[in-house]
């Protein structure tokens, strides 16, 4: 009977499926198994390969996910379509120690009290390797600020290696936000009650394969799912990038304007569109990026569809702001503050519902087509 799922969420790591394959087939010897590659449409022909595999190891099984980008979301696809009793998740850089699974499996079945066991670099017989000093201080700024939403001494939240009980995890599901690449903090504050867990040491290894996808939107996707689970229940995160990116658009406009009106001599009119024209730009562009990072949309038709899509939104928004404000303006002259405010909020919703749905919900689908 199936025992253990190990999850493998992956994106442009085709030299490592073999090898990963491989070390588990070494160190799960004697049990029974399954290796569950989640792979996000990689270029490099990582779901080939492992399709391959797949041929003729009935163990090697594949998603193929196609205009879905994200490790949090990948994981939980990959860990709700096993039968498997026990659930694993590791990386497909070959950086954590696969070593550790039976350890991890024989810890659940031996407890029944036991919900999870994780990997961990920062208990006694764990290490970093050879980071240096910049990588270990910023694991352990991120490291503090997950502990302020988590309810448990857990040494390593920012581990992506762990098994979880299956029937407790699918449970879990429409409670994870799916936000961000580090699944555990997810799992660990979605819960209803604090989790039983053990943690187990490994040393982190070094990559020999592929390229490192830690960059500066992985860390950005950090701080917005602890936002999530700290404030997402009072102001959706989606909303808050939405308007927080609105607001540095603002700042665009104002500062073209004033360079074209006050700077160059040109008239208030000319200034006024192109300051438009340029913030509306750079809204969409940033959002693209960040707010709509999972429905991003590529390529130049997409773009540029998706762009007119979203300055018409806008423009319909920036009236519904003047006509709303000018109404309220209209029946409580004294409070021209409040007024203007509540044309912001109301353009603010209406371009983020509209955007959502039409610019970043059609047009992303058809990218991803």
């Amino acid at each position: 009977m199936l025992e253990l799922a190990v999850v493998v969420p992956v994106f442009n790591e085709a030299k490592n499926v073999a090898t990963m394959v491989a070390r588990l087939d070494q160190v799960l010897a004697g049990r029974a198994w399954e290796v569950i590659f989640v792979d996000d449409d990689s270029p490099d022909g990582t779901a080939g390969i492992a399709r391959e595999l797949g041929r003729v190891d009935p163990r090697v099984r594949v998603i193929q996910r196609i205009g879905r980008r994200g490790l949090s979301t990948a994981c939980i696809e990959g860990m709700c379509a096993t039968a498997a009793p026990l659930v694993a998740v590791i990386d497909g850089d070959m950086q954590h120690d696969e070593a550790l699974l039976p350890a991890m499996a024989d810890a659940l079945n031996a407890e029944r009290a036991l919900d999870l066991v994780i990997g961990s670099r920062f208990v006694e017989g764990g290490g970093t390797g050879d980071w240096d000093r910049d990588r270990v201080a910023k694991s352990e700024f991120a490291t503090r600020l997950s502990r302020r939403v988590l309810n448990a001494d857990l040494s390593d939240p920012m581990s992506g290696f762990f098994m979880i009980r299956s029937d407790l995890l699918r449970t879990m599901v429409p409670k994870l936000s799916g936000i961000g690449f580090k699944i555990l903090l997810d799992i660990m504050t979605a819960s209803d009650r604090p989790l039983n867990f053990r943690e187990l040491p490994y040393v982190f290894r070094t990559r020999t394969e592929g390229e490192s996808k830690l960059d500066h939107v992985v860390a950005m996707e950090y701080l917005i799912a602890l936002y999530d689970r700290m404030f997402g229940k009072i102001v959706p995160v989606r909303f808050a990038m939405f308007s927080a990116i609105g607001a540095l658009g603002a700042g665009v406009h104002m500062t073209i304007l004033s360079a074209l009106y006050v700077g160059l001599g040109a008239s208030f009119i000319l200034g006024t569109i192109v300051a438009t024209v340029v913030a509306m730009t750079f809204n969409f562009f940033l959002n693209n990026a960040l707010t709509y990072r999972d429905r991003r949309l590529k390529g130049a038709r997409a773009l540029f569809d998706g762009w007119v899509s979203f300055c018409v939104v806008c423009s319909v928004g920036a009236a519904a702001n003047v006509g709303v404000a000018a109404f309220l303006h209209d029946v409580r002259a004294g409070y021209w503050a409040l007024s203007a405010i509540a044309g912001i909020v109301v353009g603010a919703v209406w371009n983020f519902a509209l955007s959502s749905r039409f610019t970043w919900g059609r047009y992303g689908r058809k990218a991803s087509a």
